[in-house]
C-alpha cells in the first residue's frame, strides 16, 4: 500500500492568505490550515500597492507551520502557489523587485482603458488576439501604464513575473511564467500557448520581460530550504515546487465535480464573482466581447469562457460605513436572517465596474446609484445585505443566460464554491434569478484545486477526472432550488 503523499498549498487572495497541508492517502483528500494571514491594499500618495515582502514572510511561516505539522519521519512531496489575478512583479535578472507593486484597484489604468475602449478597431484586434476584454484592472493595462509613465523602468526591468511565478522564484529560484496565471493578463494568443505579438506591441510591453509560459504540472525545481531558513535535513530534500494553475479561479474550478455533458455553469463566489464553463475552444467574436467573456485557459491548457461579475467585495466594503457589523459565524447567520425576512429587492444594482471598484466608501457609492436611479435606500445593514445578495443574483443570471446564447448550450446546474457558497441567501438569490438549482460545495475550492494538480503532477491521480470523481464521493453539498 502507498505511503500517504503530503503536499503544501500556497493560496494568497486579495484579502487572506493561507498555506494548507494536504494529505492524500487511500484515495481521499485531507485538509489541515497550518496558518493564516490577512491580506490588503495599501495606499500612498493617491496609489495602491501589495506588500510583497509581507507576503513572503507570511509564506514563509506558512510552510514552516506545515512541516512542523507533518507526521514523525514523513516529507513533504511539493509545493504549488495559486494567488489572484493579473498583478506582477517587476524584476532584474538576480530577481531583485525594481518597481513597486500595485494593487489592480489601482485607478492608475483609467486613461488606457477609455482610449482602447473609444477605438473599436484596437479593442477589437486586441479581443481577437487575446479573448480578453477591456477591463480596468488587466496586467496589459497596468503595464503601459508604467513603461508611459516611467519610461526608466524598461532599462531597470528584465522580468514580468506574475504573482504566482514570483513566489515560485523565492522558492525554487527559478523564474517561470505559468500558462494559467499568463492568460489573465490580455497579453497571451488566444489560440496558442506563447505572448500575442499583437497585443505586446499595442500595449508597449517589452518582449524580453516573458518567457513562453510553462504547463501546468511543470516541476520547476527543489524548494530551498535556506528560503525558510530552515536547515537541511528538515524533510526538504525532495520536496518539488510544482507549476499548478497559478490563478485562484483556475484552481476553484478544478476542485468542482463537474458533469461529463458540459451542462454545468461554475461560480466561484468570493470576493469577485466569476461565472463560467469549461470548453474546448474559446468564446470569441464581437456579441461575446460586449458581453464581457473572458477567455481564461485551464491548467489543461483548454479554455474557461467566463463573465467576471462584482462580487462580496461590495458587501466586504459596505460593511466599514457600520459601527455594528458581525464578527462571528452566529452574528452573520442572524444577520444572513435578517435579510432574508426582507422583500426581493425589486430593482438591483447596476453592477458597474467603474462605480464600484475601489470607491472611498462602497455604501456612498451604492446610495449615489440609487438615488441617480430614484430607487429608495436600504434603512439598515440587513437592506444592504438583501440589496447586494439580489444584485449578485441577478448578474450571475445575466451572465449564464449570455453564455447560453453565446455557446448555444443549455445548463442544468450551477455549481458553486468559495465564500459566497456558505450565503444561504445569496445561494437563494442566484438560483432564483437564473432559475436554476444552486448546488453549493462546503469546500475550500482553490485549495483543493491546487493540491489537485500536485497530486497530477505527482502521478499519485491519473488525471483531473479521476480526481473530481474522488473527490465527489466526500464531498457536502446544500441545494438551492429556484423559487
Amino acid at each position: 500500500m502507498a505511503k500517504p503523499l503530503h503536499c503544501a498549498a500556497i493560496d494568497l487572495g486579495a484579502t487572506s492568505g493561507r498555506v494548507i497541508l494536504g494529505t492524500w492517502a487511500k484515495g481521499r483528500l485531507s485538509l489541515q490550515e497550518v496558518h493564516r494571514f490577512p491580506n490588503a491594499l495599501r495606499s500612498a500618495g493617491g496609489h495602491d500597492y501589495w506588500d510583497i515582502p509581507g507576503l513572503w514572510q507570511e509564506v514563509q511561516a506558512g510552510l514552516r507551520a506545515a512541516v512542523a505539522a507533518l507526521p514523525k519521519g514523513a516529507t513533504l512531496a511539493s509545493v504549488g502557489v495559486d494567488t489572484w489575478g493579473v498583478d506582477y512583479v517587476l524584476t532584474n535578472d538576480a530577481g531583485r523587485i525594481v518597481f513597486p507593486t500595485h494593487a489592480y484597484r489601482d485607478a492608475r489604468t483609467q486613461v488606457g482603458l477609455t482610449h482602447l475602449t473609444n477605438t473599436r478597431a484596437a479593442l477589437q484586434r486586441i479581443y481577437a488576439a487575446t479573448g480578453i476584454p477591456a477591463v480596468f484592472y488587466n496586467s496589459s493595462l497596468q503595464l503601459a501604464e508604467t513603461v508611459e509613465k516611467c519610461p526608466a523602468i524598461t532599462d531597470l526591468a528584465t522580468r514580468c513575473l506574475f504573482l504566482p511565478d514570483y513566489f515560485n522564484f523565492l522558492l525554487s529560484g527559478q523564474m517561470a511564467n505559468g500558462l494559467s496565471i499568463a492568460s489573465t493578463t490580455q497579453l497571451l494568443d488566444v489560440h496558442g500557448d506563447d505572448w500575442s505579438r499583437v497585443a505586446l506591441d499595442y500595449f508597449r510591453v517589452p518582449p524580453v520581460w516573458l518567457t513562453k509560459p510553462v504547463p501546468t504540472g511543470a516541476r520547476l525545481g527543489r524548494l530551498r530550504p535556506e528560503a525558510l531558513s530552515l536547515p537541511n535535513g528538515a524533510g526538504l530534500e525532495q520536496t518539488q515546487v510544482i507549476a499548478v494553475p497559478g490563478h485562484d479561479t483556475t484552481c476553484a474550478y478544478d476542485a468542482m465535480p463537474a458533469a461529463a455533458d458540459g451542462a454545468d455553469i461554475f461560480l466561484s463566489s468570493g470576493t469577485w464573482s466569476l461565472v463560467g464553463f469549461e470548453s474546448d475552444q474559446p468564446l470569441l467574436g464581437p456579441a461575446a466581447l460586449t458581453a464581457r467573456v473572458a477567455n481564461d485557459r485551464t491548467g489543461r491548457g483548454e479554455y474557461r469562457p467566463l463573465v467576471n461579475v462584482l462580487g462580496l467585495w461590495l458587501l466586504e466594503q459596505t460593511l466599514k460605513d457600520f459601527a455594528t457589523r458581525p464578527k462571528n459565524d452566529r452574528e452573520w447567520s442572524a444577520l444572513i436572517s435578517a435579510a432574508n425576512r426582507l422583500p426581493l429587492t425589486a430593482s438591483p444594482l447596476d453592477m458597474i465596474f467603474a462605480e464600484f471598484a475601489n470607491p472611498p466608501s462602497m455604501k456612498a457609492a451604492i446610495d449615489a446609484q440609487l438615488k441617480r436611479r430614484k430607487l429608495p435606500l436600504p434603512k439598515t445593514l440587513a437592506g444592504y445585505v438583501r440589496l447586494i445578495c439580489d444584485s449578485l443574483g441577478a448578474g450571475h443570471a445575466m451572465a449564464i443566460r449570455d453564455f447560453e446564447q453565446l455557446s448555444g448550450r443549455t445548463f442544468k446546474r450551477i455549481l458553486m464554491v468559495g465564500g459566497g457558497a456558505k450565503n444561504r441567501l445569496l445561494c437563494q438569490a442566484t438560483a432564483n434569478a437564473a432559475g436554476l438549482p444552486v448546488h453549493a460545495f462546503a469546500i475550500e475550492g482553490s485549495v483543493v484545486g491546487n493540491l489537485a494538480n500536485q497530486l497530477i503532477a505527482l502521478k499519485a491521480v491519473k488525471n483531473l477526472a479521476a480526481f473530481r470523481a474522488s473527490l465527489a464521493a466526500d464531498l457536502k453539498q446544500t441545494i438551492y432550488q429556484p423559487r
